[in-house]
């Protein structure tokens, strides 16, 4: 169960006081990971979203990959499902900005959450591809 921002502790207080708000009707059961998506997730990859993209970029760079205009989206694509170093940075970078109760409802959860939040991040990547040179 997430926690409410009253029922958090300081650090979890600053924490959840940091993320945008996103207004969007999310229908699921609070304790659900459709809940988590729409009450965590989706803000910690906004707040996120310029450090996201910049690790993205560093990392097409330090590798020396040449991203192609035509096959962008394939190769961006292929790099984030792909390369587990990668993934593990997005994740810590994530997961980072989770309350202690939201880790706790992370942890059981970890795989699909992951899946989760990778595409979720993918998607952000490929939307804004143009930012990544």
């Amino acid at each position: 169960m997430l926690p409410s921002p009253t029922a958090a502790t300081r650090p979890d207080a600053a924490l959840l006081a940091l993320r945008p708000t996103i207004n969007a009707a999310a229908t699921d059961a609070e304790g659900t990971v459709g809940h988590f998506l729409h009450a965590t997730l989706r803000p910690v990859l906004k707040l996120q979203n310029d450090l996201l993209l910049a690790v993205v970029t560093d990392f097409v760079h330090e590798h020396h990959i040449a991203l192609r205009p035509t096959d962008q989206h394939h190769q961006l694509t292929e790099l984030l499902t792909r390369n587990t170093k990668l993934r593990y940075t997005i994740v810590g970078l994530i997961t980072g900005q989770f309350t202690a109760a939201e880790y706790a409802f992370y942890r059981p959860q970890r795989a699909e959450l992951n899946r989760r939040m990778l595409e979720m991040t993918l998607r952000r990547v490929l939307d804004q591809v143009a930012l990544i040179n």
